[in-house]
């Protein structure tokens, strides 16, 4: 099927969920997307481009280096990694998506396509009228950031201290990646506009009540993390492994879960960061339980001791 708003194929349709295989092919897309991410990165640097934050390179356009591919094995390489990004994240101005362009805030104006469901800190929610399914659209806020990531630091009684605060495309991308990776409700990313908007969509939901605790419900690849080494200022912080890196998960409360067809939980929404390469300060009992925990996630904070008797 395709988009109704961009005419790309999609798998997501209101609240019909995708088979396995397409959920491995719109994880596939999330990595692939990281990597072209990556790849501009480097030959910008090779260019001598250099990018403030993210964002300049994710809007960046072919039209700007055509000219210079000639002048050089290093600039041709910069057009095609622009180009294999833009296959990828496509982009799209507001109207595409039935919103006019008016002075302010364009999103804000009633749109007779999609209907508003949500706004919140990162990104305002709309289900579309056609098909019923969830557009998300993540803003851009002060100095070219977006969404949220964590911060890490030293803790007053933990080794780690995590603290959200803004983030970045990179680590928007993979949130994306993560709500996917954990069994989350199926996430694809549709667009960015000229403004750095992203546009994602979900399968939708039926939203949970609001307070209800969400300790029992947490995706079962999610490891607790032993008090002694992290506290966070999100709920339920939980480490992943993903493709053999080790994530910080967390802000898993009700308003980010939602029931899907199946009748199953899936998480819509979350924090995350990658975990600090280097704990600081330095401290050989969490580096240890950490490649311990790689192996078996059942592992305790101490080799010999269950968690409960620490």
């Amino acid at each position: 099927m395709h988009d109704a708003f961009t005419g790309k194929h999609t798998c997501i349709c209101g609240a019909v969920l995708p088979d396995a295989a397409a959920r491995a092919a719109l994880q596939d897309d999330h990595a692939r997307r990281l990597e072209a991410l990556d790849r501009l990165g480097e030959a910008a640097a090779e260019c001598g481009l250099r990018a403030d934050t993210d964002r300049d390179l994710i809007l960046l356009e072919e039209d700007e280096v055509a000219l210079l591919e000639g002048a050089g094995a290093e600039w041709a390489a910069l057009g095609a990694a622009i180009r294999t990004l833009r296959q990828l994240l496509p982009l799209r101005t507001l109207s595409d998506f039935g919103f006019t362009s008016a002075e302010g805030n364009p999103i804000e104006e009633a749109n007779p396509l999609l209907n508003r469901i949500g706004v919140g800190v990162e990104a305002w929610a709309f289900e579309a009228a056609g098909d019923r399914s969830v557009y998300k659209f993540y803003r851009p806020r002060e100095g070219k950031r977006i969404g949220s990531a964590f911060g890490f630091g030293p803790g007053d009684e933990t080794v780690l201290r995590a603290t959200a605060g803004l983030g970045d495309y990179r680590a928007l991308l993979e949130k994306l990646m993560i709500i996917l990776a954990i069994g989350g409700m199926a996430t694809e990313v549709v667009a960015v506009t000229p403004e750095g908007i992203l546009v994602a969509k979900q399968a939708l939901g039926e939203a949970m009540p609001q307070g209800d605790d969400m300790s029992r419900n947490l995706p079962p690849v999610l490891i607790e993390i032993p008090s002694r080494f992290l506290r966070a200022d999100r709920d339920h912080p939980r480490l992943l492994f993903l493709r053999g890196r080790p994530f910080l998960v967390a802000d898993l409360h009700a308003r980010n879960f939602v029931r899907g067809l199946d009748k199953a939980l899936r998480v819509i929404d979350l924090v995350a960061a990658p975990w600090p390469a280097g704990a600081a300060p330095r401290d050989p009992l969490l580096e240890e339980w950490l490649e311990r925990v790689r192996a078996d996630p059942g592992a305790s904070a101490l080799p010999h001791a269950p968690d409960a008797e620490l």
